[in-house]
């Protein structure tokens, strides 16, 4: 982005900001490290600062590179607040006194970062609501993987499980989204040069993460998810249009992994609709409080927190009539589609979900609601 673009980006930023008392908030979003996020953000915040606004670093990572730490020279700074963690004093984003300085606009990279134990937020996004929420506008950044819903798409792209992770209410709060983009081969040739890594991590870069066809389908995400941001801040300020889809729920069971699955693919698909979503468990007698097993209630409890987080509904109904129980949950929620997980791959439970399969599609289908199978 030239200066003249980036000083038309820091106008529109400022703009938005008049509108509401509550900080606006600008996210830059990035298909992989090294795609520029951290520089963007201070060449805006010098942009802002040349126009006599009142912009501080919040906290900023250079990871070292020579560019980035370039352009922190002569950017204002709230000192970081000093935390003594396993025997080791470490820094942390000092956010009350940030909220205590209260300037106009403030700049927060890692968005998806895990502070350190004892921090008064557990993570930084949470920091940031905090901020917002003082009047202050914050511009940040965040990595596609770190997004809560697409982890699976991540995971199978990359092999890797990413565990610092952004709700997608996060990000559907955000005022402004912005991608960075850069080519695959852009990115590799940066990572080549030493641009993104130190030597000796470059060749394990190369060989993992960072592989070309790696990186195509990370880029295709940001892109799309961008878009998605963009067409649902429109649409919202168009007209309130989430009424007019309905609702979708989620079934799930005390699984772990597959229950998760179904969760984010609902929270996706609610996003894509512009809808809101239920997540409903229907708890047998064979999972009863006192019957259920320890790990299963641990997988619950972290499944209905994670359906909270994205913006979901969580409904826990004891009953031994399965298909009854969804088919009240749809009338009670006024639910135009329902969502369930493809079934277990064995002979008893095939013939117990195709049975089930049949009363329910007969069900939904006389209340005109689609039911959609998830892999």
């Amino acid at each position: 982005m030239d200066t003249h673009d980036t000083r038309r980006s820091a106008e529109h930023f400022l703009n938005l900001i008049k509108e509401s008392h509550r900080g606006k908030f600008k996210v830059y979003i990035g298909m992989s490290a090294g795609v520029g996020k951290t520089y963007r953000m201070l060449q805006e915040a010098h942009q802002l600062l040349d126009a006599g606004v009142d912009v501080r670093i919040g906290y900023i990572e250079t990871h070292g590179r020579a560019e980035t730490e370039a352009l922190v020279a002569g950017l204002p700074f709230v000192p970081r607040r000093k935390l003594f963690y396993k025997g080791k004093e470490l820094d942390e984003m000092d956010t009350q006194g940030i909220v205590n300085l209260h300037p106009e606009i403030v700049v927060v990279d890692e968005l998806a970062h895990t502070n350190i134990e004892g921090s008064e937020n557990p993570k930084r996004w949470q920091d940031v609501m905090q901020i917002l929420d003082a009047g202050i506008s914050v511009i940040s950044a965040i990595n596609i993987q770190h997004i809560e819903s697409l982890n699976e798409q991540v995971q199978e792209i990359t092999g890797v499980e990413v565990h610092e992770r952004v709700p997608d209410s996060v990000l559907a709060m955000a005022d402004e989204v912005v991608n960075i983009d850069l080519t695959a081969e852009d990115l590799i040739d940066r990572l080549k040069a030493g641009k993104i890594y130190k030597p000796e991590k470059i060749q394990m870069a190369l060989n993992n993460f960072f592989r070309q066809e790696h990186i195509l389908q990370l880029r295709e995400l940001a892109l799309k998810e961008v878009a998605l941001r963009v067409e649902k801040k429109v649409e919202n300020e168009i007209v309130n249009t989430a009424q007019l889809h309905g609702r979708i729920l989620a079934v799930i069971d005390s699984s772990e992994k597959r229950a998760r699955k179904v969760i984010r693919k609902t929270a996706r698909m609610a996003t894509h609709l512009n809808a809101g979503f239920t997540v409903l468990y229907v708890q047998s007698d064979r999972e009863a409080p006192d019957k259920i097993p320890l790990a299963r209630q641990r997988y619950l409890i972290n499944n209905f927190n994670l359906a909270q987080e994205l913006g979901g509904e969580v409904m826990r109904v004891h009953s031994n009539r399965h298909v009854d129980t969804i088919v009240e949950a749809c009338i009670d929620r006024k639910i135009s589609n329902v969502c369930i997980s493809k079934p277990e791959f064995s002979l008893y439970s095939l013939i117990i979900t195709a049975i089930r399969l049949r009363f329910l599609l007969n069900r939904l289908s006389r209340l005109n609601i689609d039911l959609t199978i998830l892999s």
